[in-house]
């Protein structure tokens, strides 16, 4: 008390503003660290903070009743990150959160069931439910559901114990707007066509990977708010039950059939015929694609996104889709067949407004496409060309000469060198560039794009052995809001050049794979730095040992994902390892140095742990019933034969 005086009296105009301008200061700390600062200056920041806040994600569910005590203005509560959620769980957030609680998110827990959900049913005012991968999930947890009322948004993706039975109770929802049954591979027609005609507003419908039928796929022409159907390797829809489906629709504006085998031109024809507003239409690996289908697409003047990976496309038909969707912002065409200059420019030519270009593997295109693309599409915002080996680096100049707003572009696997890069250095709003496999780049390439991306997020040099300690300096040095760093397999890198990425603070996901002059130093220097480190990959760095990961275990909390699979680590740091209370996935294959005790002792320790993989032989060796224990609480455990 006596230390709040004294702030009170070093602050004294601070302490004048109301509550309510303190919440507003708060309310712009964004950063989760800073907020934690905010809490730590008094009890009244702290309790403020607690009084303002509507979203709470809880690691470990052991600490969930205190938490929900705390925050008992909560609204929105995501417990994804726990490995077991039990009925006692979900009976103590609806015993604290019933009058508020609008949101739920479960995905990929267990120990929960029927019982836990009928808890939930007490939250009148929940309207968003999230089940993904909750596989114990059957058709009585979905009645239990059925009985929220207000329910708007409900994704049951791989419950595959659900049945009509549980889906058809969903037909008393009637505010429901949103339904995510991916592979839900246990429902039918009969529970689809229930739902359809008793939820009226259903705008959202995500049936991919399940066995529905064009019996099923018909009743959906009941539902005239209809927006967006996902229907991807749906193998029992045709084209007859597309045809059915026209009669309905009528606000239809985003179609998925990707990979439907018996889905052709014909049934796409019959179904855009009718939906007038259709902006998104994905057709990728839909083998029954013809020419026939381009020229029905110049009625779709509203189509904005074409999805046709994989499809064999021949330089007349993009010239059809350049002359009728006008207004096209998204084009991607990874993988397809038959995709040449000819073609890239009759499309650019008229769509000029074109934002996202795909052509992952278009081997056939050259500088002459990257030409009428850098003349056309000024605007253009991503371009991705992984493997696009006839390009080459006086095409990618133009590029940075003219498509100064590109934020994403992914050159993995091209002719890039040194001059390329000086010119994509003039593109200062990239966010995500990647530059893996180019050979022919070099550490002067990067000082250019350290110099000028200050805006850089995610930065990918995966396996350019051109790239050393230096380049990844002016990487750092430079772009000092990036997130996301791969340079796995770049051999020259040292710890040096993990000194350098110690300056990125916001630093969460960092591959480090078969670098292997990287040590335990370099490990030690981003743990003590990047605190918000959450992803890390320290595969065949066979110097990094216990050091490092004890480094690890004291700096980086909120580490969630580690892969310590042919590195040093013995007993002691995988001990270390057991105190990384969030972490969720690990690969632990050939570490030679750890005794069969302790990597049982780590496994069960790290309460938070949803997968793990390991080496086969372990399987003979792990007690069982470290195993079984792992196995009932959750825990997926792959094992691998893998050489050392």
């Amino acid at each position: 008390m006596a230390r709040e005086v004294q702030q009170q009296r070093e602050d004294p105009l601070i302490w004048m503003l109301a509550d309510e301008n303190l919440q507003e200061v708060l309310s712009r700390l964004h950063d989760r660290v800073d907020r934690q600062s905010w809490c730590l200056v008094c009890k009244k920041f702290l309790h403020l903070e607690a009084a303002g806040r509507k979203y709470v994600h809880v690691m470990r569910p052991e600490i969930l009743e205190p938490v929900l005590r705390r925050y008992n203005q909560l609204e929105h509560l995501d417990l994804s990150s726990c490995v077991e959620v039990t009925d006692q769980c979900l009976a103590a957030v609806a015993k604290y959160t019933s009058p508020r609680l609008v949101s739920i998110k479960l995905t990929r827990t267990k120990g929960f069931g029927a019982s836990g959900v009928r808890s939930l049913v007490e939250c009148r005012s929940l309207q968003n439910v999230d089940l993904t991968f909750c596989t114990q999930v059957g058709d009585a947890e979905v009645i239990a559901i059925s009985r929220l009322k207000h329910l708007q948004k409900l994704k049951l993706s791989a419950c595959w114990n659900i049945t009509d039975v549980g889906l058809s109770a969903l037909s008393s929802c009637k505010e429901l707007r949103i339904l995510g049954l991916k592979f839900c591979t246990g429902i039918g027609d009969g529970g689809i066509q229930t739902v359809a005609a008793g939820c009226q507003q259903l705008c959202n419908v995500d049936l991919s990977f399940t066995e529905v039928s064009d019996e099923g796929l018909a009743s959906l022409a009941l539902l005239e708010n209809l927006e967006c159907l996902s229907l991807i390797s749906c193998n029992n829809v045709t084209d007859k039950g597309l045809n059915r489906l026209r009669s309905g629709c009528k606000t239809l504006q985003k179609l998925d059939v990707a990979k439907c085998p018996n889905v052709s031109s014909h049934g796409i024809i019959a179904l855009t015929d009718s939906s007038v507003q259709l902006q998104q239409l994905n057709l990728s690996y839909c083998k029954l694609i013809s020419s026939v289908l381009f020229s029905s697409l110049q009625k779709l003047k509203t189509l904005q996104v074409i999805r046709l990976d994989g499809c064999a496309i021949g330089e007349a038909n993009l010239s059809l889709i350049g002359s009728g969707c006008k207004e096209l912002k998204e084009l991607s065409l990874s993988k397809c067949q038959g995709v040449t200059d000819a073609g890239i420019v009759g499309v650019v030519a008229t769509c000029t407004g074109l934002q996202k270009l795909d052509l992952t593997c278009c081997r056939e295109i050259t500088d002459i496409a990257l030409e009428a693309i850098a003349t056309n599409c000024k605007g253009l915002l991503s371009l991705k060309m992984e493997n696009c080996l006839l390009v080459t680096s006086e095409g990618l100049v133009l590029i940075g000469r003219s498509c100064f707003h590109l934020e994403e572009l992914d050159l993995t696997d091209c002719n890039l060198n040194d001059n390329g890069l000086k010119s994509i250095a003039r593109c200062t709003e990239l966010r995500l560039l990647k530059l893996g496999y180019c050979m022919d780049i070099t550490n002067a390439g990067l000082v250019y794009i350290g110099a000028t991306c200050r805006n850089l997020r995610e930065f990918d040099c995966y396996r350019s052995v051109g790239v050393s300690d230096e380049g990844i300096t002016a990487i750092a040095s430079g772009c000092r809001r990036l997130k996301v760093v791969n340079i796995s397999y770049c051999s020259s890198i040292t710890d040096a050049g993990l000194h350098s990425l110690a300056l990125l603070r916001d630093l969460v996901q960092l591959e480090l794979r078969a670098c292997n002059q990287v040590t335990s130093v370099g490990i030690s220097y981003i743990a003590a730095s990047c605190k918000h480190l959450r992803e890390l990959d320290v595969k065949r760095c066979s110097f990094v040992g216990d050091p490092g990961v004890i480094a690890l275990s004291r700096g980086c909390r909120n580490l969630r994902q580690i892969n310590l699979s042919y590195t040093a680590v013995s007993d002691s740091g995988m001990m270390a390892v057991a105190n990384l209370s969030c972490i969720q996935d690990m690969k632990l294959v050939h570490m030679k140095n750890v005794s069969i005790e302790c990597f049982a002792n780590t496994l069960l320790s790290c309460g938070s742990l949803k997968k793990v993989k390991l080496l086969t032989g372990l399987r003979m060796t792990l007690p069982s019933e470290v195993i079984s224990q792992l196995e009932d609480r959750g825990t997926r455990l792959r094992w691998m034969e893998k050489p050392a």
